[in-house]
């Protein structure tokens, strides 16, 4: 299954709505910024719930726990074609605490080196309009579905 599942980690602060975000690790992204951030989400394993998912790849990515309650923000479908379903979670989170697996990489691609990176080298709370500018466009619907979300009744 080509399908990914992730948490979008909200807070209400003083200046308003915040999201955690994540920086994927490793020397392809070292110097990326706008457009390469994502928020915590990985594979869904076969025979696993897609919100399982996403609260196990939000623990490996971050080392921190989603307690829910979860609000459901639905799929999206990223050029490569993979899907990706997402689900908003209130809560708060220490950068400085950001515990992320390694993975390991072929680096430089093709030379048979590889290397441990962390999956997420980094991550930051930031105002919707800030991740408008860090998030690839395709993951930017969740952040609107989140906004809308929140601004209905019992949201």
């Amino acid at each position: 299954m080509n399908a990914s599942a992730g948490l979008l980690l909200y807070r209400h602060a003083q200046g308003g709505l915040e999201l955690l975000l994540g920086h994927p690790g490793g020397p392809y992204w070292a110097r990326k910024d706008a457009g390469a951030w994502t928020l915590p989400k990985g594979a869904i394993e076969a025979g696993e719930d897609a919100l399982e998912a996403a609260r196990r790849e939000f623990a490996e990515e971050t080392g921190g726990q989603a307690q829910g309650p979860f609000l459901p923000l639905g799929e999206v479908r990223l050029r490569s074609g993979k899907r990706v379903q997402a689900w908003g979670c209130e809560g708060d989170f220490d950068p400085a605490a950001l515990r992320s697996m390694q993975v390991t990489i072929a680096w430089p691609p093709r030379s048979g080196r590889v290397l441990q990176v962390p999956e997420l080298d980094r991550v930051a709370w930031c105002t919707p309009a800030r991740a408008q500018v860090l998030l690839p466009p395709a993951l930017w619907p969740f952040v609107e579905r989140l906004q809308a979300a929140l601004a209905s009744p019992g949201g």
